[in-house]
């Protein structure tokens, strides 16, 4: 791991700590979780958005101005605002994400639950994500949560990462390991 993305970890788990704590005991656990979800899909859908946290540019004043605009406009409040802004204040706007990402996991602890990230060709149908869901929280024992993403050049199948197991379906990878596979018998 890089010096940075390590230094981005440490600064996300001690700032995610102090949210999940806060969240714990003022009994706002679920509301932050979805007031994090909102401004991730606002981050995932605005470039400029992106530009303001990720840019070292901008002065932490330009970016709590911004980043505030934003969230009243998004209806973004209570603790998960406050906590966006100090971050900006401090200069670790950056490093929001990652933040929101360890608060998601020691959310996902306390209740036994998991989470696995599913890529796929296509967005999955709700079903799909159902049936899925099932299948892995089966073969667990836990409560799974499914992070889906999406990825055309899979072609099809899926990739199932359940913490440090990965299985990979995808016909990406078979047709991979078929050329491998003829040029060995070539």
């Amino acid at each position: 791991m890089s010096e940075t993305a390590s230094t981005t970890s440490g600064v996300a788990e001690r700032y995610a700590t102090a949210l999940f704590e806060l969240a714990q005991e003022t009994g706002a656990l679920d509301t932050a979780a979805a007031d994090m979800e909102r401004f991730d899909a606002l981050l995932a859908d605005s470039g400029d958005l992106k530009r303001l946290v990720r840019s070292p540019v901008f002065t932490p004043d330009d970016q709590l101005r911004a980043v505030t605009a934003v969230l009243d406009r998004a209806g973004i409040g209570g603790i998960v605002a406050n906590f966006i802004k100090l971050a900006a204040r401090n200069r670790r706007l950056f490093a929001v994400p990652a933040m929101f990402k360890a608060y998601r996991s020691m959310l996902a602890a306390q209740r036994g639950e998991t989470t696995a990230d599913v890529t796929s060709a296509e967005p999955l149908t709700a079903g799909q994500i159902a049936d899925l869901t099932a299948a892995l929280s089966a073969k667990t024992g836990k409560t799974v949560r499914i992070n889906a993403s999406v990825d055309p050049s899979l072609i099809g199948g899926l990739v199932v990462k359940l913490g440090s197991r990965m299985i990979d379906t995808t016909l990406k990878t078979k047709l991979n390991q078929l050329k491998i596979a003829l040029k060995e018998v070539g």
